[in-house]
């Protein structure tokens, strides 16, 4: 299998990108390690994109101290995939919390509200993207929207978020 990566990080407000290698790294821990080596500590975000064989994507996002988010646009690759397996524990963690704070609201309904039915079954901090652009309804939108390539929703994600163009110097364009 394939994959792609581009870690992005913002300071004073420009972006940045670099692409990593993942071969090497045995847990969440460990990319966290590696993008933290990447972007410096003069981070004020740090994003990591991945994509395996135009099927799934995953972001990972860090910011200054806090902990990392995840986000797995298909949660059924976690179990397939090595990579994928990397964000599992960060994105089923979410998914858990963001359950259980459905249930508490209501569990009468099996979709969403926006009336967003979860084909690829994404898991993690939908809301990771929010504050650059990208809502959580939205994210959850373009892993669900036919004909979309992760390549092609990352571009999105990264246009939303100013990052476009350090996106597309990374991949060659």
């Amino acid at each position: 299998m394939t994959y792609a990566t581009a870690a992005l990080a913002r300071v004073d407000s420009a972006w940045f990108g670099d692409e990593l290698e993942l071969d090497e790294v045995e847990d969440l821990d460990g990319v966290v390690e590696l993008l933290r080596e990447v972007v410096g500590d003069d981070a004020e975000t740090a994003l990591l994109f991945v994509e395996e064989d135009d099927e799934w994507f995953a972001v990972l996002r860090i910011d200054a101290d806090d902990d990392p988010r995840a986000f797995v646009s298909d949660s059924r690759v976690v179990t397939s995939s090595e990579i994928a397996g990397l964000f599992a524990e960060a994105a089923i963690d979410a998914a858990t919390e963001d359950a259980d704070s459905d249930d508490e609201e209501d569990d009468t309904d099996d979709e969403n509200d926006d009336g967003i039915l979860s084909d690829s079954n994404p898991a993690g901090d939908i809301g990771l993207l929010a504050d650059l652009g990208t809502p959580a309804a939205r994210l959850v939108e373009l892993c669900n929207e036919e004909g979309q390539l992760p390549s092609d929703v990352i571009s999105t994600l990264c246009e939303a978020a100013g990052c476009l163009d350090v996106l597309e110097k990374l991949r060659g364009v």
